[in-house]
């Protein structure tokens, strides 16, 4: 058996490491950490702030694995990760499996090759605590926070919200861009655009130096244009040199990947995994610029022999950021005679890493620059035309340019034709277009990433997370913006005439970029207003600089949530009891034909249109907002158009028809069913044939396409991606089917399985009392309604076998359940009286307030 040890953070980075350490190291992967606070509870004390962490139950047939490994070598070595994160796992790890000092050490390295593992090897260390004790500071922070604030969202606002320090904050910054963009009022001015003719015939292309702010300045230029001999009144060229960027950093490459590869963040953060964890690139989680004169070295043997020595030009990064750790390194290549790996899509990311650090080690481009202005003594503005010429191409020649979001796309930095000082050029058309500013743009996940870093919120580790979990929150999504169309004026002079017409313009509109849901602008708007310290950028970059104080050593971290506490749970008590539920109630005006208030709010089911007040004698009627529709933004007569729905079409098939709108979007209801409306139909439009042909394609869909034992097979796709049906039972079909064309033989293999899993599912099953003993991934556990509950030992203290389990009583079941919830049968009768005689007040509070403002 292996004397030492090694104890990693995931399989795929045991088994490259494996093959560097030899037969005299055993290498086993903890999967992550192996413990963490509780799921149920906040598992904090809150008088001394110390974490109750529990070894999650999927971890413990692991744990068990890992300790008999441990008896089993003389030397442990803790190889987990080298931030705060992996610095946890491998004092959780020593903890959990009983390490003495004596025999344990902790190695880090920031690439997975050989040298850097046996370099590690050779120069192992204790676990560091302040590093530790960063981390825990963030994840007991956090956790109270998101306990703390959350249950308070669920009195003010609706159950089942969350709040977070970091979450809440990158929701903030979206829903303050939105507010900006309503708010944006456009101003028009007018662009002159001419294109010049020399006596060659060669087009130069040029820009008026001003805008004008009134249609009939731009027309009067034009005018005086008309018979104006233009001339070449000066001609400029000089040098000008563009520099690389410099390597990689986990959020200069999440951005990089995003405006070249159109990788989102997760996607970014995955495939950069999985390229450290096969040893091509260093650690990805970083916040360094820093090379090391290794790396330099390599990259200037690299660009020395495939571009030539004067592309080499090498040079030291130093991070703009306080709290960045120069000792870790940029995102980079381990081997720069690398040029390429095998998979597709990990050889995209891993190509931009690689040229990318080339080129901060390459040379500067020289450009060289022309300007020509053109123009008479006679106009009171001249004309502009920009040219570049790349001279030496250097660092470009591996990266190449990307334009930003930021650079006009009409940019005419272009080769230009050779002319003279007091050269004549004849117009051949000049355009006065009438443009109108534009809002900043709303955050793509690059741009939010961007934004958090430069406010020093976050930490290179919580951006894909942080992204992550607002939009599972729905607090946020990427919707489509439908644009919106205003009439423009362009104006064109050619052949001394000049032409007016009106053009439509659309603008507005957004693909793929963050806008908030009506239940995050509502949360956002509450928290700023009762928790602004919480939510200030400048308190929440002050924490991330605390907990890189404690990672230094120069603070201590229970002395931080103490100070952090005593200011923070008066807030919370202060805003449970004095602060008005939130509804986000805007209202609208008032209904012509009842002469009661339109309100658009927040309801149960999501945002709503309600007529009529809660307090009124005749009960208020409310109707659901369509997609893309917003409480901020929606008009009266857009929310009186709502309650027009549903309507009802002639019978089809001897069966009802009716057009409606619900909790999940607008549909047809035909008989019982309901059949969803084609994303972005208008459900007003819907008429009896269109009805009908909903209907039909529905029929088509659902229609059986195979049979099983003389029962019909149908397919379709749902949230969880492609199924297949089959009586009642809904089977997910894997992507190693084709879908598109299913076998007989794919039908019968797929619905066996799910049958043989069903039928194995259930030890012991009281349908009446919605309680079961069933098989699970971890071994047999309660299901009590939707509520799971771990099956007790014997009093041997041994675990009941399955056999066991099916003679197992219901009472003793019962007493299971009440043994780790109280209340669980007690709240079965409880919640529905609870419910309606707390919602009236609440909503007839709620309305009140609403009426005040």
């Amino acid at each position: 058996m292996s004397k030492n040890l090694v104890i990693v953070e995931s399989p795929a980075k045991a088994k490259t490491i494996q093959k560097y350490l030899g037969k005299d190291f055993e290498v086993k992967s903890s999967f992550g950490h192996i413990r963490d606070l509780p799921k149920k509870g906040m598992g904090i004390d809150l008088a001394t702030f110390s974490p109750d962490y529990e070894v999650s139950a999927d971890k413990k047939k692991l744990v068990t694995e890992l300790k008999a490994a441990v008896k089993k070598a003389n030397m442990v070595w803790l190889a987990s990760d080298e931030d705060r994160e992996g610095e946890a796992i491998a004092w959780h790890l020593a903890d959990e499996l009983k390490l003495k000092p004596e025999n344990r050490k902790r190695i880090v390295f920031h690439e997975i090759t050989k040298n850097a593992i046996l370099k590690a090897i050779e120069n192992p260390r204790d676990i560091d605590q302040n590093l530790v004790n960063a981390q825990q500071a963030r994840r007991v922070l956090d956790r109270i926070v998101g306990f703390e604030m959350s249950p308070v969202l669920w009195k003010k606002v609706k159950p089942g919200l969350s709040a977070g320090r970091v979450q809440s904050v990158a929701v903030r910054l979206i829903v303050e861009r939105e507010k900006e963009i309503r708010e944006f009022v456009p101003k028009a001015s007018f662009k002159l655009d001419g294109v010049f003719l020399n006596t060659a015939e060669q087009e130069i292309a040029a820009k008026l130096k001003k805008d004008f702010e009134k249609e009939a300045d731009a027309e009067h230029f034009l005018e005086l244009a008309k018979n104006t001999e233009f001339k070449v009144l000066n001609v400029e060229t000089r040098p000008g040199t563009r520099s690389a960027s410099a390597p990689f950093t986990t959020s200069t490459l999440q951005q990089e990947a995003s405006s070249r590869l159109g990788y989102n963040v997760t996607t970014t953060m995955r495939l950069a995994q999985t390229l450290y964890e096969e040893g091509h690139i260093t650690y990805m989680r970083t916040d360094s610029v820093n090379l090391s004169q290794e790396a330099i070295e390599g990259a200037k043997k690299q660009i020395t022999s495939e571009y030539g020595a004067e592309y080499s030009a090498p040079r030291k990064y130093t991070t703009k950021s306080a709290s960045a750790q120069e000792a870790h390194e940029a995102i980079r290549p381990t081997d720069f005679s690398v040029k390429s790996i095998g998979d597709s899509q990990l050889n995209k990311l891993y190509q931009l890493i690689y040229r990318r650090t080339l080129a901060s080690q390459m040379a500067n481009a020289k450009i060289e620059k022309t300007v020509i202005e053109i123009g008479n003594t006679q106009l009171p503005q001249h004309f502009e035309a920009q040219g570049e010429v790349i001279i030496f191409d250097g660092f470009l020649k591996a990266y190449g340019i990307v334009k930003t979001d930021d650079e006009d796309d009409d940019s005419n930095e272009k080769l230009l034709p050779k002319v003279k000082v007091g050269e004549t050029l004849s117009y051949k058309t000049i355009t006065a277009t009438e443009k109108f500013t534009r809002p900043s743009a709303r955050y793509t996940e690059a741009g939010l990433v961007k934004k958090l870093e430069e406010l020093g919120i976050g930490r290179p580790s919580t951006y894909a997370p942080t992204i992550q979990t607002i939009q599972n929150r729905a607090y946020v999504d990427k919707r489509e913006i439908e644009p919106q169309t205003r009439e423009v004026i362009k104006m064109s002079l050619t052949k001394d005439k000049i032409k007016k017409v009106v053009l439509e313009e659309k603008f507005g509109g957004d693909k793929n970029k963050f806008v908030p849901t009506d239940i995050g602008e509502v949360v956002n708007d509450f928290l700023t207003d009762n928790f602004r310290e919480i939510l200030d950028y400048g308190f929440t970059a002050r924490v991330e600089e605390s907990f890189d104080e404690i990672a230094n050593g120069d603070q201590k971290w229970k002395e931080m949530m103490t100070n952090f506490y005593s200011k923070f749970h008066p807030r919370i008590e202060d805003v449970e009891e004095n602060a008005d539920r939130a509804t986000g109630d805007r209202l609208l005006g008032i209904d012509p034909k009842t002469g009661k208030n339109v309100h658009a709010r927040i309801g149960r089911f999501g945002p709503m249109i309600q007529i009529g007040e809660t307090e009124d004698e005749e009960k208020p009627v409310f109707a659901s907002l369509m997609a893309g529709q917003n409480i901020a933004t929606i008009t009266l007569e857009e929310a009186l158009e709502l309650f027009k729905l549903p309507f009802d079409l002639q019978d089809f098939e001897g069966q009802p028809v009716s057009v409606g709108v619900g909790r999940f979007g607008p549909y047809v209801k035909w008989g019982e069913a309901f059949i969803s409306i084609p994303k972005g139909e208008d459900p007003l439009s819907v008429d009896q044939a269109r009805a009908e042909e909903i209907i039909n394609e529905k029929k088509k869909a659902d229609a059986p396409i195979a049979s099983y034992k003389g029962e019909p097979v149908t397919k379709g796709a749902g949230r969880f991606g492609p199924f297949i049906k089959y009586k009642d039972i809904f089977i997910n079909v894997p992507k190693r089917y084709n879908f598109e064309n299913l076998s007989q033989a794919d039908i019968n293999e797929l619905i066996e399985a799910k049958l043989e899993k069903e039928a194995n599912r259930y030890i012991q099953q009281w349908e009446k009392e919605k309680i079961s003993i069933e098989n699970g991934r971890w071994g047999p556990f309660v299901k009590f309604g939707k509520a799971m509950f771990k099956i007790p030992k014997k009093k041997d203290d041994t675990k009941y076998e399955a056999e066991e389990l099916k003679s197992v009583s219901l009472d003793e079941v019962k007493k299971w359940i009440t043994d780790q919830d109280k209340n669980a049968f007690a709240e079965k009768k409880k919640p529905a009286a609870k419910k309606t005689t707390a919602k009236k007040p609440a909503t007839a509070k709620k309305t009140t307030a609403a009426k005040k403002k």
